[in-house]
């Protein structure tokens, strides 16, 4: 594929310079990480890229060329690549004391969890501190059970919940599920997705409609009790799919009329990265029993959690429970730092304008490229659906893979998901600017036009 030199977009101006790159080749590297990583791992891109440094919203290669990082490593990076803040905590904490557990009193982590549950409505107000999605979900999935003394579990279709065992139940991708007795208790309901489910957006009676299948799984498939409903607040690894308006509302309705719990998702849509409000569950006017959480977090530290009501939390008081790593000090001032960050700096509006802006830009783009399907999102979290056809909405594999590969040669780094691999996900650090914006919009318009004929 050769890109056109013609009107190619230019990055915007940064001041950062990077280091000059003393490590091990790229050639090096790879082989390295052939011989002594995990097999299962893939790389991006025919011509992989090596990131070595990050500034903000930007990441280099060895090289030293510049990229506008629009995936912000897989939804992680929220404050932007080595925020200067974050840097500064973290390396005074490592000066202090890297390390100890929940077993000792620490400030960092009382201090912490005091700030993280300010930002919960409701009665949930106790924290748990692990260090992943999956294991934030494990847990929560281990409290629905305990509190209840249900056993059965609700998930959506197209979901994403983790790579544990427990969580893989949850998940329903087959690209992420192994051939092992996993799922035990787990009912998965039809998705509610307005864009190629039955019920369209245009419908303003379709997140009762789709709701309706909670109500039918409970009857035919578990014993009239369960223990509790997952769902993302906004679908991330299943390709941006938003919930239309009521949807959880009255899935928690018929939910806990059943004995279950409600549990909240929001590894990927927490932290202010809608834009309309501080967590994902909040744009449906609900509040769940047990939310998880996890990426954004620590932007980019080994940092998760899970917050709960005191009620629920009571329950794991009939038996030890201990995490060796979950609420390490050094994460925790990196949490409550990130968290500093987001109010003082205002990101969680920056993301509504700029995602608005963005929405603006992409929609623009389909009205040019018949090959985009959809477009959706909240704030900062933002997908392009591409199809062969508008009509039979078949998957455009190869586009999107075109369209991807092109971005990249241009500067920019984007996502993809969905179970076909033909949606293209938007999730830069919530710290851009207009001119990151507009020149994705315009790399994005380069990289449609150019696989046109390619």
């Amino acid at each position: 594929m050769i890109l056109s030199t013609t009107n190619k977009p230019k990055i915007p101006d940064f001041d950062h310079i990077p280091q000059a790159y003393e490590g091990p080749s790229f050639e090096k590297t790879m082989k390295l990480r052939q011989a002594n990583m995990n097999p299962g791992l893939f790389l991006y891109y025919k011509n992989p890229i090596m990131i070595v440094e990050g500034s903000m919203q930007y990441v280099y290669d060895q090289n030293g060329k510049r990229y506008l990082d629009a995936f912000g490593g897989i939804v992680t990076t929220s404050v932007g690549h080595a925020q200067p803040d974050v840097v500064k905590a973290a390396s005074k904490q490592m000066s202090t004391i890297s390390h100890t557990t929940t077993i000792y009193l620490n400030n960092v982590i009382a201090e912490y969890a005091e700030k993280l549950a300010s930002t919960m409505p409701g009665d949930l107000k106790v924290c748990y501190f692990v260090n992943s999605g999956s294991e934030a979900n494990d847990l929560a999935l281990l409290m629905s059970r305990l509190y209840t003394g249900n056993y059965d579990v609700i998930a959506l279709r197209n979901s994403y919940h983790g790579g544990v065992a427990s969580t893989m139940g949850l998940t329903s991708h087959s690209t992420w599920k192994f051939n092992f007795p996993h799922s035990f208790g787990v009912h998965h309901a039809k998705n509610a997705d307005t864009y190629r489910g039955p019920y369209k957006r245009d419908d303003p009676d379709a997140g009762i409609k789709y709701a309706e299948e909670i109500t039918d799984l409970i009857r035919f498939g578990t014993s009239g009790k369960i223990a509790g409903f997952f769902a993302e607040s906004i679908q991330g690894v299943g390709g941006v799919v938003v919930f239309p308006d009521g949807y959880l509302k009255e899935c928690y309705r018929l939910v806990r009329g059943a004995g279950g719990v409600c549990i909240a998702d929001e590894v990927q849509s927490g932290f202010g990265r809608t834009g309309e409000a501080f967590w994902g569950f909040e744009t449906q006017d609900v509040v769940p029993d047990i939310v998880t959480m996890a990426k954004s977090i620590g932007n980019g530290a080994p940092l998760a959690a899970v917050v709960t009501t005191p009620e629920i939390a009571a329950t794991l008081q009939q038996r030890i429970h201990f995490n060796t790593f979950g609420g390490n000090p050094v994460s925790c001032i990196i949490g409550k730092t990130v968290l500093e960050v987001i109010e003082r700096d205002g990101l969680q509006e920056r993301c509504s304008v700029l995602g608005a802006r963005l929405l603006e830009g992409l929609n623009a783009l389909m009205d040019k490229y018949d090959t985009i399907g959809d477009v959706r999102g909240k704030g900062l979290m933002v997908a392009i659906e591409l199809v062969e056809d508008r009509q039979t909405k078949v998957p455009a594999k190869q586009r999107t893979a075109n369209v991807f590969e092109a971005a990249k040669d241009y500067g920019l780094l984007i996502g993809k998901g969905g179970l076909d691999g033909n949606i293209i996900r938007i999730t830069p650090p919530m710290c851009i600017h207009e001119a990151d914006i507009d020149f994705l919009i315009d790399v994005l318009d380069c990289s449609f036009a150019l696989t046109e004929t390619n």
